[in-house]
């Protein structure tokens, strides 16, 4: 594990729009899901601290949403500080954009949906169904392990 500490959602998010400009509130929540799953794998420790919640649409981290909710696109992210983020953390976001950042947020979606950290906090609950069952970091860790 890195000696650095986790660093806020909020910190990542503002880096992730600096980076990829205007996007809808989901598109940036699942991007910030994407950086903390490949963050356990490759730097070996969670990027930030809050936690990550298996609803309907996919992962959210609730304490995004307190702040952008209501609000379909999101041009920046005043609430955090990319000058936070270690160039690790960085690497790893710049990694999953070249990924993921290209695709809608439907699609994003969509493949967490198929992807089973997902799915195991869902297990139980209808599709649509509202829930707030967490996706664990270990759960995480786990299954993006296995995809390297």
């Amino acid at each position: 594990m890195s000696a650095q500490q986790p660093v806020s959602v909020h910190d990542v998010a503002a880096y992730i729009l600096q980076e990829c400009g205007t996007m809808t509130a989901m598109k940036l929540q699942k991007l910030v899901y994407y950086c903390q799953a490949w963050s356990l794998v490759w730097d070996e420790r969670p990027m930030f601290h809050e936690r990550i919640e298996a609803w309907a649409n996919g992962p959210v981290v609730p304490a995004l949403y307190k702040k952008h909710r209501g609000q379909f696109q999101l041009t920046e992210w005043p609430l955090g500080d990319p000058d936070d983020l270690d160039q690790d953390a960085i690497d790893t976001i710049k990694a999953v954009l070249d990924f993921y950042a290209s695709h809608p947020p439907r699609w994003l979606s969509d493949l967490a949906h198929m992807e089973e950290p997902w799915r195991a906090a869902r297990k139980g609950l209808a599709d649509g169904e509202r829930g707030s069952r967490e996706i664990t970091l270990a759960s995480m860790d786990e299954y993006y392990s296995g995809l390297q």
